[in-house]
């Protein structure tokens, strides 16, 4: 899988989105993950809590720092990754599949077009 797959969306934030029919599964992105070292904790959002698009969402600990989490799209925390509690690490060794952090319902989908493409963020990453 490449560092920054195609069908994902991302942010300026170095979050990454991926919708899975009204639902958006939400997680740290390669970079995110590579410059936050070893992830050793994650406060989630709890389920059911609204949040707007830009907006904290919880806080991932590493043993270098520790980072907001933010929202890609406003919606509604419909679930979290919670083996992460037990094996956090899966954030640095697999971003996109088990590591993800939490999954939104009832997004706005006029939002999406806000995010990035993959090769946007590469572009974007250039710049920094």
């Amino acid at each position: 899988m490449s560092q920054y797959p195609e069908a994902l969306k991302y942010t300026k934030e170095h979050e990454w989105v991926k919708l899975e029919g009204d639902v958006a599964v939400v997680g740290i992105t390669h970079f995110a993950q590579d410059a936050l070292g070893d992830v050793v904790f994650i406060d989630f959002p709890k389920v059911s809590t609204a949040v707007k698009q830009s907006g904290q969402a919880g806080t991932i600990e590493s043993v270098k720092a520790v980072s907001d989490i933010y929202s890609p799209l406003s919606g509604e925390i419909s679930e979290i990754n919670t083996p992460l509690n037990k094996s956090p690490a899966d954030v640095n060794q697999d971003p996109y599949g088990k590591g993800w952090l939490f999954k939104l319902s009832k997004i706005n989908p006029t939002e999406i077009g806000q995010l990035m493409t993959a090769q946007a963020y590469q572009d974007f990453l250039k710049t920094l």
